[in-house]
Formats: C-alpha cells, structure tokens, sequence
C-alpha cells in the first residue's frame, strides 16, 4: 500500500493493478465462502478479518492491498495516494470483488436487516467504516511494520463484523458488496452501501487529523 510505505522500490502500474485485483477477489472469495458454507456469525467475521490479513501480507508489496475502494479514497483525501492512481485502483478493487463472487457457490448479498431502517443501516455503516479507517490511518502512521499493519486491520475488520454483522452485513468496503450483489441482481443496494461506506472513510480523515495530529 503506497499509502502503508510497505513497498520497496518503483512499482509499475501493472504491478498495482494486479495487486488490488488479487488481493480483492482473495478477501471476497475467502470471506463470502464462509458465508456459503454456512459457517458461524463468530467463524465469519474472523474469516473476512483473516482474510484481509493475508491479501495485505501477500499483495501489500505490489500494490499495498488497499483491497477496499473507500480506503482509497480515504488515502487519495489524505494526501498518501496520487491521483492518477485512484481510477485504476477503484476499477481493479470492483473488478477483482466481481472475481471473488464468480468463484463461490451462492455469494450471498450484502443487505440491511429487516429490524433496521435504511437511516439506521446508513449511520451503522458510515460509523464502522469511519472507525475503520481511522484504525488504518493510526497503524500506519505509527507503524511500518507490514505484519504489524495486516494484523491490526484484519483484527479490526473482524471486531467490526462480529458487532454489525447481523445489522448491516458489516459491509465497510463498496467492493466487497459490488461483486456479491451484481452477481445477484441487487444493484438498487449499491448506492446504499457506496454512499455509505465512503463517507464514512472521508469522515475518518477529519477525525484522525482533529484528534490524532501527526
């Protein structure tokens, strides 16, 4: 992640691309196939949180495995990723989403509990990816340390599904809701979840910088 500064070296464009496409379609396909399988609400969010380790320990050289296009976002807000970069990026990450679907029996989409209003699902959705993104932007500042960062964030991620997963499906992440959705046909969620996800990245940055001053 350019943003994470895990990366040795001038990296190619390619190298970036392959990187967020990998390491997204590896969080997809691993985490939706816990839900396939019909595992635990516990043995799920553990798995995504597993998942979005790895795909940073093992992509995190070649593109920093955002693997998240708020996240992205949120770095190009910040300052920590270039422009030019964002486009492909957020193509890569949706892209690699709809590969990660493609490869597991039944991907489940990403909904609102019928108990919840759209309002409600909305704040819970903007609130944990607000707390997120705050978690990264403060492990990478304090941290270099790859390791350290993927275990910190997927920890985070796990923490946060467990606690919202049943209300939201613990989204966070618009690539992680595009693939499972398009491929069921539930595209009027998209700009739910897109909204509401990226705002809560955009508000992370406010937070760190008032609070949590470099």
């Amino acid at each position: 992640m350019k943003a994470l500064n895990l990366r040795g070296g001038a990296i190619t464009m390619r190298r970036e691309i392959t990187g967020e496409f990998l390491g997204t379609a590896l969080m997809v396909s691993v985490g939706c196939g816990s839900v396939a399988l019909g595992a635990s609400h516990l043995a799920v969010s553990l798995t995504f949180g597993a998942a979005v380790t790895l795909a940073i320990v093992v992509f995190g050289p070649l593109s920093g495995a955002h693997i998240n296009p708020a996240v992205s976002i949120a770095f190009w807000r910040d300052g920590q990723l270039e422009g030019r970069l964002l486009p492909a990026y957020l193509t890569a990450q949706c892209l690699g989403a709809l590969a990660g679907a493609l490869v597991v029996s039944g991907a489940a989409p990403t909904t609102v509990a019928p108990s919840l209003t759209l309002v409600e699902g909305f704040g819970i959705e903007i609130a944990i990816t607000a707390a997120l993104m705050v978690s990264i932007l403060l492990v990478v500042q304090r941290s270099s340390s790859r390791a350290v960062v993927a275990v910190w964030v997927g920890a985070t991620v796990a923490i946060l599904a467990f606690i919202a997963g049943t209300m939201t499906g613990a989204s966070m992440n618009p690539a992680r809701t595009f693939g499972p959705n398009v491929l069921n046909g539930m595209w009027a969620t998209l700009p739910f979840y897109v909204a509401s996800t990226t705002l809560g990245a955009w508000f992370a940055c406010d937070i760190k910088h008032r609070f949590f001053p470099d």
